[in-house]
This record gives structure tokens, C-alpha cells and sequence, in this order.
């Protein structure tokens, strides 16, 4: 558990920056999937992440303004229904954006989320069991469930001409 939210926004920044490398490979680099990120490319990872920290950030706006948020409650109720489904989708969909707005998305998109998290209460997420673990499960432990995928895309890379 988390006493002030500087703590909070520090590690998950800290978790983050690993991942911004992914903003310095090639558009080639980006787009072979991989065996070693369960056949994912590096730009299906970046619309992974950006999509449910996308998910977060409506999140907590709604936080700035109510105790609750009607967006965490659809969100979970579709992850349950329909689980991995939902991530092929959003793979599917960002391969229909030019990548460089999939680059500019996932630029962007976490500092919006931590902009955001500045002016919720922290009594309506990090003092409220329930909204902190889903703060915690869309940034800080879902990058660390990605750490492999990222170390893979990272490895495959063409390593920039000296």
C-alpha cells in the first residue's frame, strides 16, 4: 500500500522507462512480431499498454469527480465476459493506425494518466483498496508482467549503425 501518491507516481514512472525505448526503433523493428512476446510486435506491445492506460486515465478522470468510477465497472465487467478477446482487438485496431500515431499514443498517454492522477483525491484511489489494485494492475505490475516481451522486442532490434 501506498502513503501519498508522489510515491506512487514515482515508481510507476520508474516502472516506465524501460518501455520508452521502444520510441527509438524503426518502424521495421517495431512491426516483426516475435515468438519470444507471444507473437507480438513491438508496436502491438506499445497499443497494448497505451490502451489500458487509456482505460486508467478515464478512470481516474471520472475519480476527479465522483467516488466512483462507471468506466472501471464496465471495463471489468467486459474483461470478465470476454477476457484475451479484448487484446486482440485492440492489436487489430492499432494495426489499422499509422504507427506513428501509435508512437505519438503511447508518448503521450502516460503522462496524461499521471496528469490526471495528480487531482483525483488519493482517498478515491490509493486510500481505496479496490481503485489502487486497479491502478497498480493497468500501470506498475501490468509493465512488469511485460518485461519479457519488452527484453524480446529490444533483442530482435537492428542495432543502429555507428
Amino acid at each position: 500500500m501506498y502513503f501519498d501518491a508522489l510515491e506512487f507516481l514515482e515508481d510507476e514512472r520508474a516502472a516506465w522507462r524501460p518501455y520508452e525505448a521502444l520510441l527509438e526503433l524503426s518502424d521495421a523493428d517495431l512491426s516483426a512480431p516475435l515468438a519470444g512476446a507471444h507473437g507480438w510486435s513491438g508496436r502491438d506491445l506499445m497499443a497494448h499498454l497505451s490502451h489500458w492506460q487509456e482505460v486508467a486515465t478515464a478512470v481516474a478522470t471520472e475519480l476527479a469527480l465522483r467516488e466512483t468510477s462507471p468506466i472501471k465497472v464496465a471495463a471489468d465487467a467486459d474483461w470478465d465476459a470476454r477476457g484475451d478477446e479484448i487484446n486482440e482487438e485492440i492489436r487489430v485496431a492499432a494495426l489499422a493506425l499509422p504507427l506513428d500515431e501509435v508512437r505519438s499514443r503511447f508518448r503521450l498517454i502516460p503522462g496524461e494518466l499521471r496528469g490526471y492522477l495528480t487531482v483525483v483525491p488519493e482517498t478515491r484511489w490509493l486510500k481505496n483498496t479496490e481503485y489502487e489494485n486497479f491502478f497498480l494492475a493497468e500501470t506498475t505490475d501490468h509493465y512488469e508482467a511485460h518485461l519479457a516481451d519488452l527484453a524480446a522486442v529490444l533483442a530482435a532490434a537492428t542495432p543502429p549503425a555507428v
